[in-house]
């Protein structure tokens, strides 16, 4: 059975940068859209930016493993190649990284790779991996 996709709306201050940066950067394919939002295929998910000019992204955190974790945040769990090639093209590309890409809880139950960083309206993504995906929801 095919797992469920999600669907997100996110503001966004700016649609252009943000088709640049989802679809440029992070190379999310552009559906829909309209004069106010844009569709993107976040790696099999429907992620829509919204246009919202006053939005104001929250700077709140939550330590996690010795990071301060931005908090809201959305984000997608990939496999490991994906991830790595992810984080590779993030790297190669300049990006600044929130939480530059690393491994958390190594050596215990749920160890996954990890990054965060902003998108241009200063919304949180993390992009993580785990080396076993049976450890997504352990305890």
């Amino acid at each position: 059975m095919q797992r469920p996709r999600f669907h997100l709306a996110m503001p966004v201050h700016d649609l252009a940068a943000a088709r640049s940066f989802y679809g440029g950067l992070l190379g999310c394919a552009e559906g829909r859209s309209s004069d106010t939002w844009v569709d993107f295929d976040l790696h099999g998910h429907q992620f829509v930016a919204h246009l919202d000019t006053a939005h104001e992204p929250s700077r709140r955190s939550n330590p996690v493993d010795g990071d301060d974790v931005p908090v809201p945040h959305f984000g997608v769990i990939l496999d490991p190649v994906a991830w790595r090639s992810l984080a590779d093209r993030l790297v190669a590309a300049g990006t600044t990284f929130v939480i530059e890409p690393h491994t958390r809880f190594a050596g215990e139950i749920g160890e996954q790779s990890t990054m965060f960083l902003l998108d241009p309206s200063g919304n949180a993504l993390e992009f993580k991996a785990f080396a076993d995906d049976s450890q997504v929801f352990a305890r």
